[in-house]
């Protein structure tokens, strides 16, 4: 099964979360499958692709920017924001983006 996300015709919106880590690891692997799960959930939502190495990037796409918004304010979707900011994440910068062409095999 491929883990490129099965995104539909654009537009649609890209969420890019670039990071790097800290070294604890306390907490982190649980909090961040539920934040998939939950995301999964949330009116909008249309798909993950995520990477780590020295530097994480996760893009997750949405319907819209309305979308996006509600998935910010997510009350336990803010828990994860405050406990990354203060715990696991040395640096991060997220990046919204209008998909406008996609392609591929």
């Amino acid at each position: 099964m491929s883990q490129i996300a099965n995104t539909p015709e654009p537009p649609y919106y890209a969420v890019i979360f670039t990071n790097e880590r800290t070294d604890i690891e306390a907490g982190y692997g649980e909090m961040a499958g539920r934040m998939v799960a939950l995301a999964q959930e949330q009116p909008g939502f249309l798909g993950i692709e995520s990477v780590r190495e020295t530097l994480g990037i996760t893009v997750s796409y949405w319907k819209d920017l309305e979308s996006i918004r509600a998935w910010k304010a997510h009350a336990e979707h803010q828990v994860a924001q405050r406990l990354g900011h203060e715990k696991w994440y040395a640096s991060f910068k997220t990046r919204i983006a209008k998909v406008e062409r996609d392609y591929g095999i």
